[in-house]
């Protein structure tokens, strides 16, 4: 196996074989090989990084390198050697209870019956719980079939039906933690121990001394085991896994960084903030753990109409028994019901929906939220940093009074490169782009919060910035043309204006670019059956009539303050309107509340993450029209699944009671449609 020293100390090694150099079993079979070596004292593989970390004695280095470099795929497949425990498989449950099933038909009768009579009780204490609660559920309408059949002594159909349902509760419990499982994939993090800085010294300590505060030491090719602040190093840092950005980031002190999240090039030391089940990404495990206990209403319906037809199970089997007088057509009803299949399937395909949604970077917090994006018909758009990128850029430059674009644009970025500020560095940037370079001759700047800049070049006076400092505070003279000129840009741009010795020397365009995206999302939203689109923010009127022009959106408010987008998101839910809102920042979070379903970009402050239903981990719009298609499908599914369910035990029903198939095929058929039911709610949606 190849491999790269990534960072080595005093009986510690950690080793780089790449990406995608082996698989999550390799990782096992590599930990087993190496900690048979002697001198080696531990041995972790970390599939997803490529990289290995081994604890050695003293002179035991040497060793440990060629035992790396002679693991080939003669070894990671050779099946005799252990692996990491593989999930539990469906077909391995489903051959236990076979083999149990085939050897109870084979004992003889009177322990047969006292076999299956014992695997009954449970099956009873919960029919008689249910009843003394004052409910006619399944559980009454299951003791009741397998009640009757010892009573009339018909112990393999008892044994048959007990071995269906166990099945059943088997498929249950294995798809929906299977569901679970791959829905949380990659995102837990469970570390038995850390390396920190302890006087000094870096020691090696359990996961039980953690502490907040200490300093952790996070190498190459690890993934960082805690949220915390960088205290010292630099480091490029992969946080693909929190936000779906593909590209690192590079940390450094005073900057924050995350559990689960890869250190792909450097060393920092990270000072705890949070560990274990308090950090962001065990929070989202949490989360998702907890998701399916926030129903859907159309999940609780199903669920109550599941129960609801118990009773008219009951009502047939009476009637079959009355008509027919025959005990083995009316125990036929019982052993047919569609309650089974619809308490599934239906959880299942939400839960299917919404992993499904993490895949494209669409994190829902329960499945109520995928119904309502089914049921809207607005939406809302916040528009700085949700419809437009949030990064200003420079779109022209104006000259006025005989000067020039270039004199006009390197003296302003002269003036604002000392100010950090979005619009200051889109300023400097266009000048570096540009290749204007400029001396620092001029005198030292004052900076006027919100207003703009002073300064002298030499005896020049020159000053930068808004239209109210510039023109009115400093009583800057302008002529009609400029004027004019001026007017026919403010319906598109934000101006900054430049003036120097007394004169408007020119303007500068500022605008907040539009996402690539954003029209063609708003065309597939209508497509999509969204009726209504509206714009709201708190930028100028003119510029909001621009985008809102340039996307085709039905209405915009401008210039609103927090509260006020919050009252006409209440406004359009009063009309009886199902609204989803989308924003991103601190003045959306109100309004992203209120709405039906709030939905926060992915990079969208704190707050506002928190108290949204949705989460896009792409810095893509298109995730909207993902989430709407995948929210109608589990919708349009759910339906389907009911149809299915309906047709096919209405046909099984039919057979029992007229004799054509026996109970035990009735129960085998019937668990048969409810595995379809449940396979087919797993399927991905927008394959189809």
């Amino acid at each position: 196996m190849k491999y790269a020293i990534a960072h080595e100390l005093p009986g510690r090694i950690r080793l780089r074989c790449g990406r995608g150099a082996f698989s999550r079993d390799d990782a096992g079979v590599i930990e087993y090989l190496l900690e048979s070596q002697d001198g080696v004292m531990s041995a972790e593989a970390t599939h997803k990084t490529g990289s290995i970390l081994i604890l050695f004695s003293n002179g035991a280095r040497d060793g440990v390198l060629s035992a790396v470099r002679l693991i080939d795929r003669s070894y990671l497949d050779n099946e005799s050697l252990p692996a990491r425990p593989r999930e539990e498989s469906i077909a391995g449950s489903a051959f236990v209870l076979f083999v149990r099933s085939v050897l109870n038909r084979l004992s003889p009768l009177p322990i047969r019956l006292a076999i299956n009579t014992l695997r009954y009780m449970p099956y009873l204490f919960r029919g008689i719980k249910s009843l003394i609660s004052g409910k006619l559920d399944v559980s009454v309408l299951d003791a009741s079939a397998i009640g009757v059949s010892l009573l009339l002594g018909d112990v393999s159909t008892a044994g048959t039906i007990m071995t269906l349902l166990t099945f059943g509760d088997v498929l249950e419990s294995w798809t929906k933690e299977r569901s679970k499982r791959r829905l949380a994939e990659g995102l837990a993090l469970n570390e038995s121990f850390f390396w920190i800085e302890r006087d000094g010294a870096q020691v090696r300590i359990p996961a039980s001394e953690l502490a907040i505060g200490d300093n952790v030491v996070v190498r190459a090719g690890s993934v960082i085991p805690v949220d915390g602040s960088v205290v010292r190093g630099n480091a490029s840092v992969n946080q693909a896994i929190m936000t779906g950005e593909p590209l690192s980031l590079h940390r450094y002190p005073g900057t924050s960084v995350f559990a689960g999240t890869l250190v792909e090039d450097g060393e920092l030391i990270v000072r705890v903030t949070a560990f274990d089940s308090e950090t962001r990404i065990n929070r989202i495990v949490k989360m998702i753990d907890e998701s399916e206990n926030m129903k859907a209403k159309i999940q609780d319906r199903a669920e109550n109409m599941a129960d609801g037809i118990v009773p008219y199970s009951f009502l047939l089997a009476g009637l079959a028994y009355l008509v027919t007088g025959d005990v083995v057509k009316a125990t036929s009803a019982l052993l047919v019901d569609y309650s089974c299949a619809i308490k599934l399937s239906t959880p299942l395909a939400i839960l299917s929906a919404m992993r499904e949604g993490t895949r494209h970077g669409i994190v829902a917090k329960g499945g109520r939220i995928l119904e309502k994006i089914a049921e809207a018909d607005t939406v809302v758009f916040d528009k700085t940093g949700t419809l437009s990128v949030a990064s200003p850029t420079v779109a022209d430059v104006v000259p006025f009074a005989g000067f020039t674009r270039k004199q006009v644009l390197r003296t302003s970025a002269c003036l604002e490169e000392h100010f950090p500020h979005s619009i200051a560095r889109a300023v400097v940037r266009k000048a570096e782009e540009e290749n204007l370079q400029h001396r620092e001759d001029h005198a030292e700047v004052e900076y006027s919060v919100a207003h703009g800049i002073v300064s002298h070049i030499g005896d020049v006076r020159v000053i930068i910035g808004s239209d109210h400092f510039v023109l009115e505070d400093e009583h800057t003279p302008i002529s009609d043309v400029e004027r004019d000129i001026i007017s026919g840009l403010s319906h598109h741009y934000s101006l900054l204006y430049l003036a120097a010795g007394g004169r408007l020397a020119g303007i500068i365009c500022i605008e907040d670019p539009i996402r690539e995206e954003a029209a063609g999302v708003v065309a597939d939203l209508r497509g999509e059956g969204i009726k209504n689109i509206v714009m709201l923010t708190g930028d100028n009127y003119n510029n909001a009539e621009y985008v809102a022009r340039e996307l085709g959106i039905d209405c915009f408010r401008a210039q609103l303050l927090p509260e006020q987008k919050t009252e006409f998101v209440q406004k359009l839910k009063d009309e009886g309107r199902c609204v989803i809102m989308i924003g991103d920042g601190i003045n959306d979070s109100p309004a992203l509340s209120v709405a039906d379903v709030g939905i926060a970009m992915k990079e969208s402050a704190d707050i506002a993450r928190e108290i949204s239903d949705v989460v896009l981990t792409h810095n893509d719009l298109k995730s909207i029209v993902t989430a709407r298609k995948i929210s109608t499908g589990v919708m349009r599914r759910i339906h389907k699944n009911y149809v299915f369910i309906v047709a096919v035990n209405s046909a099984l029903l039919a057979m029992g009671l007229s004799g054509v198939i026996t109970p035990a095929s009735s129960a085998l058929f019937h668990n048969a449609s409810t595995i379809g039911a449940s396979m087919s709610s797993m399927r991905p949606l927008l394959e189809e």
